[in-house]
């Protein structure tokens, strides 16, 4: 009951109370201050608020530079790989379309090996006609696929490469570069940058290194340049 409160208690309970009003007046002041501080009309003559403007503005004024720089870079960047696409899209459009020409001007190539050199000479002029034919033909079509972009290629001789070339068998021949390229079964194709049939090869096996080899020639030739100038 009230009557029987212990003292102590009620001591504690005033100091309680007070602390707790205290905080309260505290925190009242602290937020009438800041409300004032807001409110508090800015001079634009203190050099304090003249710093702290320009700060700001300079602040800002490197942010949109920075926005404005990334956007710059994205836009180039979108320039070129349009650009880079459009070309390919022009390079390789006929790709499919050449590749299936390709098979044509084999044909065309079979049909002119199969006659002999004395055959033409004895034949009839029809048949020299039809073969002048045929060779023009052919002439005419691999000149319409270098104007495409496409071209052919050669390999005899170099380092078999499995995305340029496509191996048939293999040669047994130590005194060639092993892994080079022997023999030519097909010629291959490229367009533009891209295989666009692959050359049919023989490679040759059980010689040297190809690369020991290729060394060898480089190191030759570099001593026929010194002699030469030693000569001059």
């Amino acid at each position: 009951m009230p009557g029987n409160r212990n003292p102590e208690d009620a001591l504690f309970d005033d100091l309680e109370a007070e602390e707790q009003r205290l905080a309260e007046e505290e925190q009242a002041e602290l937020e009438a201050a800041d409300e004032a501080e807001e409110n508090e009309p800015v001079d634009p003559n203190d050099p304090k608020n003249i710093l702290s403007v320009l700060d700001k503005l300079k602040a800002e004024n490197e942010e949109l530079k920075d926005k404005a720089l990334r956007a710059v870079a994205e836009m180039e960047n979108l320039r070129r790989r349009t650009a880079r696409e459009i070309a390919d899209t022009r390079s390789y459009a006929v790709a499919n379309f050449a590749r299936d020409l390709l098979g044509v001007g084999d044909n065309l190539q079979r049909a002119i090996q199969a006659v002999p050199e004395e055959k033409r000479e004895s034949g009839s002029d029809e048949f020299k006609a039809l073969i002048e034919g045929v060779e023009m033909t052919e002439r005419e079509l691999l000149k319409s696929l270098t104007n495409a972009g496409v071209k052919k290629f050669n390999p005899e001789g170099q380092k078999f490469d499995p995305n340029m070339h496509q191996a048939m068998f293999e040669i047994p021949n130590p005194e060639l570069p092993s892994n080079s390229v022997a023999q030519v079964v097909q010629e291959g194709y490229t367009i533009g940058e891209r295989v666009l049939r692959p050359a049919m090869v023989g490679v040759a096996k059980g010689g040297p290194k190809f690369e020991d080899v290729v060394s060898e020639e480089s190191e030759d030739g570099d001593t026929e340049a010194t002699d030469q100038d030693s000569d001059s």
